[in-house]
């Protein structure tokens, strides 16, 4: 038979299997004890009887007129007769004998003590000095019945016992692993980026070792991936002053340079400076996304933050392209405001530079905090769209960018737990990308309160 996977089931089939075991051998020993017990009070009420009828057969035979005559006793009533008997005499001859009794059932008289046939079991005692016998014969078939009813007495108990025993083990199985089965629930509902310990202060001592080693991993992990974070920021940060000394050279370069081929070259440093500048401050953010705090203790109006972001891009080059759908009420949300001008500005940014130039883009949030991000362009395959929230993807290699927009964005979805929707053609559409997401938002009526007018 092969073990169940689950330990739940292990230890109640096992536990369940071992006192199924245990019982049946307590049942089995318990009835041979009972039929070894019962043998000897048998046996005890055949020599009984033998000695109580033999006194008195004696009496009556002896006050007998008749010698030699057999006298067959009737029953007062009518009953089953366990114990039958003879009294002969020393020829053989049957002189008293009970109402039930053959005489084919009794063997020759060969003294006085216990016999058995293969049927019966029988006792013998004599008096006068052997001159008036008898022998008291309980046929084998009787004991075996009261062997058998007691054993069925013994076992029938066990089919209802049994079944309660077994799902009281399976509850209290069920019981003790509750606490593990709490620890593995908020396992489960930890996030991807979640790292921090998980409580175990209820769980049993056999387990807690497993539990502080998984809490221990977890925290080299969260120590490993934050010095990793670190590390990225810090060199993006540092980055940031030598790449606008070394933009700032390039430019001056350019300026003073009379031969164009040296004009050109330093034109091309210069915007080689600048995609480098524009991936460190990518990895800033990306760092940001993953390792920063993106939930505060106070809402902020989301349609402020985005008004901003799309004022900042239009100034920086795409001006009029963005059509911006905003509600009449605020958008009042715990996300960071910074962390979601990050995530706000990535998705419009991928797509003015990946969708058509002569269409805009359109950008909505709605009041429940849905986000949606649409530009008119080629239409994305499903394994293009599975990638392209990736490190370093970029749907099509030969655009410009840093690969890390959609990265950025994907891993502040993630830590905020709402899933990221990319549909490719838009709907009702046969062309371009939607980008969608759903942000906390306050509920309703914190949301009216910070809609109403202040006096």
């Amino acid at each position: 038979m092969r073990w169940p996977a689950s330990l739940q089931s292990r230890l109640g089939l096992s536990l369940g299997l071992v006192l199924t075991v245990l019982w049946l051998a307590a049942a089995t020993v318990t009835a041979v004890i009972v039929r070894d017990e019962m043998d000897e009070v048998f046996d005890s009420a055949l020599r009984e009887t033998a000695e109580r009828i033999l006194p008195l057969a004696v009496t009556d035979i002896v006050g007998r007129e008749d010698q030699g005559v057999t006298q067959r006793l009737a029953p007062i009533r009518e009953h089953d007769e366990f114990f039958t008997y003879l009294v002969r005499d020393a020829e053989g001859r049957i002189l008293l004998q009970s109402h039930a009794a053959a005489s084919a059932v009794f063997p020759s008289y060969d003294g006085p003590g216990f016999r058995q046939t293969a049927t019966h079991r029988l006792y013998s005692d004599a008096a006068l000095q052997g001159t008036i016998r008898i022998t008291v014969a309980e046929p084998l078939a009787h004991r075996a019945t009261v062997a058998r009813e007691i054993q069925m007495g013994l076992g029938l108990p066990l089919l209802i016992v049994l079944p309660v025993a077994l799902a009281a083990i399976i509850f209290a199985v069920r019981f003790s692993l509750d606490p593990l089965h709490r620890f593995r629930a908020r396992l489960e509902a930890r996030g991807a980026r979640d790292l921090s310990e998980v409580p175990a202060s209820d769980l049993p001592t056999e387990i807690g070792p497993l539990a502080e080693t998984l809490n221990s991993l977890l925290t080299r992990l969260r120590e490993a991936f934050g010095a990793e974070r670190s590390f990225a920021a810090n060199a993006a940060h540092e980055l940031r002053t030598p790449l606008a000394g070394a933009i700032a050279q390039a430019q001056r370069l350019k300026s003073e340079a009379r031969d164009p081929a040296i004009g050109a070259r330093a034109a091309e440093i210069e915007a080689t400076l600048k995609r480098l500048t524009r991936l460190s401050e990518r990895l800033m953010q990306l760092a940001r996304a993953e390792g920063g705090r993106l939930r505060t203790d106070h809402s902020a109006d989301l349609k402020a933050v985005a008004r901003v972001v799309v004022e900042d891009i239009g100034r920086s080059g795409a001006p009029g392209r963005i059509a911006l759908n905003l509600p009449d009420t605020a958008v009042m949300s715990d996300i960071d405001p910074d962390a979601f001008a990050i995530l706000f500005r990535n998705l419009v940014e991928n797509a003015l530079r990946h969708g058509a130039a002569t269409t805009p883009v359109d950008v909505t949030l709605t009041a429940d905090g849905q986000l949606i991000v649409a530009n008119d362009g080629p239409t994305l395959s499903r394994d293009t769209l599975d990638r392209v929230t990736s490190r370093f993807e970029r749907a099509n290699a030969s655009t410009d960018g840093s690969g890390l927009g959609l990265a950025i964005v994907a891993a502040i979805a993630s830590r905020i737990g709402s899933p990221l929707i990319l549909k490719s053609p838009r709907p009702h559409t046969a062309s371009g990308l939607q980008v969608s997401i759903k942000l906390p938002t306050d509920a309703p009526d914190t949301i009216a309160r910070h809609a109403m007018p202040r006096t």
